[in-house]
């Protein structure tokens, strides 16, 4: 199941998100907006979502959360983006990591 939030997550639609991968839950997140895509089978379907919602693309970014470990990831093959100064899959800019992070302690500090 596919859920766009601009507010945490509840513990029952973790639930739902969860069905895909179990222990893992994709996201793309649109770090201007403060708007979460997640339960994504790939990133570039939330990355599609939020785009014809309004998000610009250098907005933008993918990773995950670990529901075991507990471990947010900020990998994603649409990180890949050389004109926004970001040349690998993980999420390099210092501040864009740190605001990610932040946003999905947010979203999800039901579990987190």
């Amino acid at each position: 199941m596919v859920i766009t939030k601009l507010k945490p997550f509840t513990k029952a639609e973790i639930e739902k998100l969860r069905e895909l991968f179990e222990v893992y839950i994709k996201t793309v997140i649109d770090i201007e907006n403060k708007i979460c895509c997640a339960g994504i089978d790939r990133h570039f379907e939330g990355e599609e979502l939020l785009l014809k919602q309004g998000s610009k693309q250098s907005n933008l970014w993918g990773g995950g959360l670990d529901l075991e470990t507990r471990i947010i990831d900020y990998n994603s093959f649409i990180n890949i983006r050389p004109s926004d100064g970001n040349t690998s899959n993980e999420i390099q800019d210092p501040e864009v990591r740190k605001t990610f992070n932040d946003l999905m302690r947010f979203f999800f500090r039901e579990v987190l």
